[in-house]
């Protein structure tokens, strides 16, 4: 079978599964409010989203097996297209016109890049010294964005790129753990493994301390740096190459600015109460934005969720740029 296809799928998969987990982690949060966090551990739909968020880490994961960080990473793009009509569905009301123009947007620029990122299942990894040059020099990076405790959209550059850092070190664990030529258990692939659980654990910190300051600008920031820092090291390290020469390149632009443009708009936007009577009675869940905790995955992320989505006026955003 086709690799690229493989990789959408599987990517495909694991957004729907990453989607599940965040509106199931959102709405439980809601009912849980001051209940504290070891009451969580009794409930069923909390360790249901726990399963749901490690089946879609390890869909991910085998995605990187057969695409490359320029496909697979933008891909993550789909979570938040997945997230809006299950939220929607869960909350009780309809995907507005503003989450619809965000998902066209999203998914056009997507399939753009589809077209250009496409290629041969990956067989370079990075080499220690390479890997270590790479944690060294994002660590840096991260340590200039995030000084100063105040949280704002340098927190979530930070967190985008930990996170995008991370996947790329996965797939050079993936493909040297899975290579028969070699050892699964070499130096190489036990020090990537330590540096891609720090990125990630990193990654998940980071974005907790940039929602603080309200989700629509953070949640895109992440959900744009990611990858960025993901094609980064595929285009600079591993070899991966855009389709079609200079006509891809600019096809791949254009993809990249139609999808980031979708994802601001689904970031940004407010759905509108469930149009019955008695939503007012439902309680605040139904109110909260579908992809509140799209992002903050981790079994706790959403349990912060209520405290950092600031209620509507008539403003029709969540937070101001």
């Amino acid at each position: 079978m086709n690799p690229t296809l493989v990789a959408v799928v599987l990517s495909l998969f694991s957004a729907v599964a990453y989607a599940a987990a965040a509106v199931a982690q959102e709405r439980l949060a809601a009912r849980s409010a001051g209940s504290g966090t070891l009451r969580l551990l009794a409930e069923g739909a909390w360790w249901w989203s726990v399963t749901l968020n490690a089946s879609a880490a390890l869909l991910h994961v085998a995605a990187l097996k057969y695409g490359t960080l320029t496909l697979v990473q933008p891909l993550g793009a789909l979570t938040l297209v997945a997230a809006v009509p299950l939220g929607a569905r869960v909350a009780g009301r309809r995907v507005s016109a503003v989450e619809w123009r965000g998902t066209a947007l999203t998914l056009t620029g997507l399939a753009a890049l589809l077209v250009t990122a496409s290629g041969a299942a990956p067989d370079e990894v990075l080499s220690l010294p390479q890997a270590l040059a790479v944690a060294g020099t994002t660590a840096a990076v991260i340590g200039a964005l995030a000084r100063g405790a105040r949280p704002g959209l340098r927190h979530a550059t930070a967190a985008g790129f930990a996170s995008g850092v991370a996947s790329a070190l996965t797939q050079t664990v993936t493909v040297a753990a899975t290579d028969r030529s070699d050892s699964p258990l070499s130096a190489q692939v036990a020090v990537v493994a330590l540096l891609v659980a720090a990125f990630a654990a990193g990654g998940l910190l980071l974005s907790q301390t940039a929602y603080q300051g309200g989700l629509g600008a953070p949640l895109a920031v992440v959900t744009l740096a990611n990858p960025l820092a993901a094609a980064a090291i595929g285009l600079s390290l591993l070899g991966e190459r855009l389709q079609g020469g200079a006509a891809g390149l600019l096809l791949a632009l254009a993809g990249a600015s139609v999808a980031a443009w979708g994802v601001v708009t689904l970031s940004r936007s407010a759905p509108e109460p469930a149009a019955t009577g008695d939503a007012h009675l439902d309680g605040p869940a139904d109110d909260d934005h579908p992809v509140a905790a799209v992002l903050a995955l981790g079994p706790n992320g959403a349990a912060y969720e209520p405290s950092l989505v600031p209620r509507q006026t008539d403003s029709g955003h969540l937070t101001s740029l």
